[in-house]
């Protein structure tokens, strides 16, 4: 079903009205971000305590839970402008899913990196075919998947509907990762947080990784806004010199 001429004409406005709505926010949310990012890693690297069990090598989580935060709240964007530019052909969801991509990808990298960084001393192994950790390498594999996808073919609508349709079907490895250490018998140590019950954590190394959770994302944000405005501001430069006549 396609769109009415007038429903087009707003479709059409929505990069120009992100340009303009984003415009006065970005650098902010990035030095924001910055300021928080630091307080939170030199808390969590410098004064939090130590575990009493992993010791030193507990400070690896400033970084690994909040890039596997980050790696699965990126996906879960890839599926909504999935559902966007699949459904209603939204020019600015397809712009923001070929951006989205590779950020995500780098946090679900960082995640399995420093995870195996933060199990090698518990687990005496760099790797281990854990259902967590399956999984996340999964969600890499997916990403990696949908940043080939969306640049496979020449016309951008099309790569645009099949890196939605893989987005989509994606979706089904988020709530593996998230309750593969219920569902099966895990090394990956229980979730410490959750929705529905206190941290499992001293209050003392929880503040400062909510503080580094919080930094990263509103990083992670910034960086997805300069990317995506950057994207339109070159597709408006082309379109404009397309339009401008032979010397």
């Amino acid at each position: 079903m396609r769109p009415s001429p007038s429903s087009s004409g707003r479709w059409a406005q929505s990069p120009a009205r992100f340009l303009h709505v984003t415009r006065p926010v970005t650098v902010p949310c990035l030095l924001l971000g910055l300021t928080v990012l630091a307080t939170g890693l030199v808390w969590g690297l410098c004064f939090a305590p130590a575990d009493w069990q992993q010791g030193e090598t507990v400070r690896i989580m400033y970084l690994h839970v909040p890039m596997a935060w980050l790696a699965s709240a990126g996906y879960v964007l890839l599926a909504l402008c999935g559902v966007l530019s699949f459904v209603w052909r939204h020019p600015l969801a397809g712009v923001i899913a070929l951006e989205a991509g590779p950020p995500g990808a780098a946090a679900a990298a960082l995640c399995l990196i420093t995870g195996s960084l933060w199990g090698k001393p518990g687990w005496g192994t760099w790797w281990v075919w854990d259902a967590r950790l399956t999984s996340m390498l999964v969600l890499f594999f997916l990403y990696v998947g949908h940043i080939l996808t969306i640049r496979a073919f020449d016309d951008p609508m099309r790569g645009q509907r099949a890196a939605a349709l893989l987005a989509l079907a994606g979706v089904v490895d988020l709530p593996i990762i998230k309750f593969s250490v219920q569902w099966w018998n895990t090394l990956h140590q229980p979730d410490s947080i959750t929705l529905t019950g206190a941290p499992a954590m001293s209050m003392s190394m929880f503040h400062p990784l909510l503080v580094c959770t919080l930094g990263f994302t509103l990083t992670g944000l910034a960086l997805l806004l300069i990317r995506t405005r950057a994207a339109l501001l070159e597709r408006r430069a082309q379109s404009l010199a397309l339009r401008e006549p032979p010397a």
